[in-house]
């Protein structure tokens, strides 16, 4: 899989690129991901990539050109060109898993006020993360990288990813590691019992529990 990153930022990605299971899965060749900042493909001699907004009103809007050539440049048949909006389709696990299967995603990073409207005639796909706003694109732009990466096949052991948590639409269990007791609080008993079909159980129960408890919202949909 490739992902290409449109932003203004490119530097913020360099620690996000460099550790852990990201750079790891980079290094074995399980994915590439390229940085690229669209203010290089404006045609303005200043570096201008937004202006005021028609019709009046606050702020910046990003405007089409430098967006729509950068695109161009790296758009192909197997391309899915995604614009980071609030306007988008709130992102989960289910999402993850259908885009991992992906050749290549396009992911374009806003800024400032917004998008001209019509950067998003060249856009397969709008997500959002979350009911908030943040200053820009780049940090959805890593969550979604990150948890497609982990589902591709070899950067994570297979049997890890379907323990966890939202894969049957439930929080993940509790775990525990030693010692056995830590200030009075015990691991529980059925853990060290060596029955795997009672572990399984308790773990599904407690699994059912805590969905109920902290995210009922999971079992409702």
């Amino acid at each position: 899989m490739k992902i290409d990153i449109l932003t203004l930022f490119p530097n913020m990605f360099d620690g996000f690129l460099n550790e852990s299971i990201i750079k790891r899965a980079i290094d074995r060749k399980l994915i590439e991901i390229n940085v690229h900042n669209f203010r290089d493909y404006t045609l303005d001699p200043h570096g201008k990539v937004d202006d005021t907004p028609y019709g009046g009103g606050s702020g910046m809007v990003l405007m089409c050109q430098p967006i729509f050539d950068c695109v161009k440049s790296l758009r192909d048949e197997n391309s899915k060109v995604i614009m980071l909006t609030p306007e988008g389709k709130t992102y989960n696990q289910q999402m993850a898993l259908e885009l991992k299967n992906e050749k290549h995603l396009i992911l374009i990073c806003g800024h400032y006020e917004g998008f001209d409207e019509r950067i998003k005639s060249i856009c397969d796909l709008f997500i959002s993360v979350g009911d908030f706003i943040l200053t820009g694109g780049e940090i959805p732009s890593m969550l979604i990288t990150d948890s497609i990466t982990r589902l591709l096949d070899g950067v994570i052991d297979s049997n890890s990813l379907e323990s966890e948590s939202f894969n049957n639409k439930l929080l993940d269990y509790p775990t525990y590691t030693k010692p056995r007791v830590y200030e009075g609080m015990e691991v529980p008993e059925v853990l060290l019992s060596g029955d795997h079909k009672k572990i399984n159980d308790y773990r599904l129960s407690e699994q059912i529990k805590k969905t109920k408890e902290l995210r009922p919202d999971l079992l409702e949909d």
